[in-house]
């Protein structure tokens, strides 16, 4: 769920490109992973491709690597998992639930990277990740823009039920 670009000419979309390719689009996330991390704040750095075993699946053991990085810092503690945000450098294909498996803190309710299993009676119809912030120089005008998408109703009930989890 949340924010992404979308593109309305051949012209911009270009823009766009370059724009992610240099690093000038900042993409902020929200996730609830499964465990706590060691540390407050870390930064994933493991080139992504298709799984040697399993090509419909992304993962960090491929034979045909591309740079990823994802920075990610604990927004709140919680007994069995915690909520955290994430800026990524790159932007792989499900790249933030690929680091998060790889460190062991997968994305709760992650069905293909994570366990997908239910906690303590809440049940997600879907993984606990968001893109919450995004900004970005406009492409023709060069303003910068900021965009902001709060959790959806689904998410911030599980959040309210912090004594389940």
């Amino acid at each position: 769920s949340g924010l992404l670009v979308v593109a309305k000419s051949d012209e911009v979309h270009r823009a766009l490109k370059l724009m992610l390719a240099e690093r000038g689009l900042r993409r902020e996330y929200i996730a609830l992973v499964q465990g706590h991390p060691p540390a407050r704040t870390g930064t994933v750095d493991a080139p992504i491709g298709r799984d040697r075993r399993d090509r419909v699946l992304m993962s960090i053991d491929t034979d045909d690597p591309r740079e990823a990085r994802t920075h990610f810092e604990i927004e709140r503690l919680l007994p069995r998992v915690a909520l955290i945000r994430i800026v990524l450098d790159t932007g792989r294909t499900h790249q933030i639930r690929v680091h998060l498996q790889a460190i062991g803190h997968p994305v709760v309710g992650d069905s293909v990277y994570g366990t997908g299993k239910t906690l303590r009676g809440i049940h997600l119809q879907r993984q606990f990740l968001h893109a919450y912030q995004l900004s970005f120089k406009h492409p023709s005008t060069g303003a910068m823009l900021e965009f902001e998408a709060p959790l959806p109703p689904d998410l911030q009930a599980v959040l309210a039920e912090e004594d389940l989890l």
